[in-house]
């Protein structure tokens, strides 16, 4: 028989009163919590809540993707709100249709298909210290953003009191405090643009390039910067919506003449006209720059006569003209820098009694032709008198001219240094100018030309590391320095001319050397815009050919890379010229555009994310960089053609003549 089986286990039995009790004591630990939260002080209630506000939003901003797509939905609501062309949204811009920076609309350029392929910085942005763009910040207003963003709108840095920083003009160095203080514009802050998304262009009607549409948009957009801030002045300073003065002529105005005709900008011409008419006179007790004068301004006002067939620029080319004649009265006959148009005299700089090469051989194309047209012979013979004191002196070097010259001697000085930049650069250029625009006739032009060009091949010529790019460098005192100015890249453009015109096609070859290194020194720099200066590199290894000194980093917004682009693209048909400017033209508008107007030069092309503007736009940013481009961009070859009209220095086109 088995023994009764025993039971483990112990059988427990609730009675309706003691579940009462077991859901009661739940409850009361559930009011017991309760109660000790509302025992706590508001502040301690309030403190604690904050603390776990804190830890949620630090939690989402350290979840990329959700971050990532929060703020995507916010950008997307913004563009929507201020009725915005996304750049990613894949509908069609509406074609006709050229958007109103006044409406505050965000723009953006169309990129080639071949830039596509190549991204060398991938992650660019547009400049902080250009943006100025007004985000939402929890309950931040919007006037407290504009405060606390204030100290962007300066750009550049300052400089140390008691220094005098040196602007590099054309061919000469000059002290930046010899302008005025400018005056302040009483006008209130706009809501800014955003620059990291440039401007939208729809397809142009009629003949009429997309991208030169783009250049129209950039033009009327630095023209409205201009009108607003500094109308009538000679310079635009965009950051700080104010103007700078130089010799108070208006020059941004009168350079921009010929690119407002030449773009077709009826309106904006009409009104430049009207304040040439009433307001521009040259009886102002100031003194002018002798060679910037000449080129912009007398320049300015032929091409625009020549374009307009308007007397009006004619009868003030004349004045201007026989106002800066003073300056040859010198016992050498080389003219001084400096011409006071009012009084009638002129005189050297305050430090030096020379003049620069550059300066004193760069102004015969503008007095050659006005003297054919007034008939008057003594502006020719003052210009070609220099011309042929020049080509008799001594101190060249294989054709290669010194720096300075002296107005009481006559003679060069500072010997021994040689170099195609600033000081010396046009006077390459006029050389072979000069010959085309009187007919081919004058030999000792072109024989001083084809000589220089040979010096230049024989002593400044190398190619940099890794990729064996041409380049100019200098010489000094028999010692090669590897130092290009971007001032350099006129060269391609005018040895392209004169292979153009007949001269050895190795010209044309070694003009398609040199542009592609000029493309090169934007190509390989971070912001896709060129350092006033680089250095290249001769020794064999890895990296850029282009290395760039901290005091070079500035871009002053030059037209000489664009120019050359647009000679070897008239010369040889060849797309890829047109390319390359579009890449620059992008990256003008992306780093340098400032969104209330104008564009401003910028301090660091090596920095994207802060280039660091320099609150300046020069007058030949409109007169040159816009207009070239703008050429660059037609296939129109006989929009200005090449074989009717020569460009001056400051691009202003004068007729070539007739050869009777």
């Amino acid at each position: 028989m088995y023994p009764p089986m025993r039971k483990d286990f112990i059988s427990l039995t609730l009675t309706e009163q003691d579940s009462r009790n077991y859901n009661n004591s739940k409850n009361w630990r559930r009011q017991s919590c309760w109660r000790k939260w509302k025992q706590l002080s508001r502040l301690q209630r309030s403190l604690i809540l904050f603390l776990l506000a804190v830890l949620v939003v630090c939690g989402i901003a350290t979840y990329p993707s959700l971050a990532e797509r929060w703020g995507g939905l916010a950008s997307a609501s913004e563009v929507q709100a201020r009725n915005v062309v996304d750049p990613l949204d894949p509908r069609p811009v509406v074609p006709g249709i050229i958007p109103d920076l006044d409406s505050k609309m965000a723009l953006v350029l169309p990129e080639p298909s071949h830039l596509k392929q190549r991204k060398p910085f991938p992650n660019k942005r547009g400049p902080p210290g250009l943006q100025h763009r007004v985000q939402k910040r929890g309950n931040i207003s919007e006037s407290e953003v504009k405060e606390r963003e204030g100290p962007a709108l300066k750009g550049g840095a300052e400089e140390e009191e008691g220094e005098k920083p040196l602007v590099s003009w054309h061919g000469a160095m000059i002290e930046a405090d010899q302008a005025t203080e400018p005056q302040p514009s009483a006008k209130e802050n706009e809501a800014p643009l955003s620059l990291d998304r440039g401007v939208q262009v729809p397809p142009a009607p009629g003949g009429v390039s997309e991208r030169q549409e783009a250049v129209v948009e950039a033009f009327r957009h630095a023209w409205k910067g201009y009108k607003e801030f500094a109308w009538g002045h000679d310079e635009l300073k965009p950051i700080s919506k104010s103007y700078g003065e130089w010799f108070g002529l208006g020059l941004t105005l009168i350079d921009a003449l010929d690119t407002m005709w030449i773009l077709g900008l009826k309106e904006e011409f009409k009104e430049a006209k009207q304040w040439v008419s009433t307001e521009l006179s040259f009886t102002k007790n100031v003194d002018v720059n002798l060679f910037e004068s000449t080129i912009r301004i007398l320049g300015g006002l032929l091409s625009t006569y020549h374009l307009t067939q308007d007397s009006l620029f004619l009868d003030k080319a004349k004045d201007i003209g026989a106002r800066l004649m003073p300056a040859f009265n010198t016992p050498s006959k080389i003219p001084y820098s400096d011409v006071n148009i009012g009084r009638g005299s002129a005189h050297p700089p305050r430090w030096t009694s020379d003049s620069t090469v550059a300066e004193v051989t760069s102004i015969q194309l503008e007095f050659r032709e006005l003297s054919r047209l007034t008939q008057d012979d003594r502006y020719q013979k003052a210009v070609d008198s220099v011309m042929k004191h020049v080509h008799k002196l001594e101190g060249k070097h294989d054709g290669l001219v010194p720096m300075f010259i002296n107005t009481n001697s006559g003679q060069f000085t500072h010997l021994g240094v040689y170099t195609l930049g600033a000081r010396a650069d046009s006077y390459y250029e006029y050389l072979l100018k000069q010959w085309i625009q009187g007919g081919k006739k004058e030999t000792e032009l072109l024989e001083d030309y084809l000589q220089a060009v040979e010096g230049v091949k024989k002593n400044l010529l190398r190619k940099s590391e890794p990729r064996k790019l041409t380049f100019v460098g200098e010489l000094s005192h028999n010692h090669f320095s590897p130092k290009m100015d971007h001032l350099v890249c006129f060269l391609p453009g005018t040895l392209a001319l004169g292979a153009h015109n007949g001269l050895p096609a190795e010209h044309m070859e070694l003009a398609q050397q040199l542009v592609e290194t000029c493309y090169q020194m934007y190509a390989q720099i971070e912001t896709g815009l060129s350092p006033e200066i680089v250095q290249f590199n001769l020794m064999p290894r890895n990296g850029n050919d282009v290395e760039v000194k901290p005091a070079d980093r500035h871009n002053l917004l030059r037209p000489e890379t664009v120019e050359s682009l647009f000679y070897l693209y008239r010369f040889t048909r060849d797309k890829k010229y047109q390319d390359w400017g579009w890449e620059i033209f992008q990256s003008f508008n992306k780093y340098t555009r400032v969104p209330t107007g104008g564009f401003s030069s910028i301090s660091n092309v090596r920095n994207p994310e802060s280039p660091d503007p320099r609150d300046k736009m020069e007058s030949f940013f409109l007169g040159e960089t816009l207009k070239y481009f703008y050429l660059l961009f037609s296939d129109d070859f006989d929009l200005i053609s090449l074989d009717k009209y020569v460009f001056n220095t400051e691009a202003h086109p004068l007729p070539i003549w007739p050869s009777s």
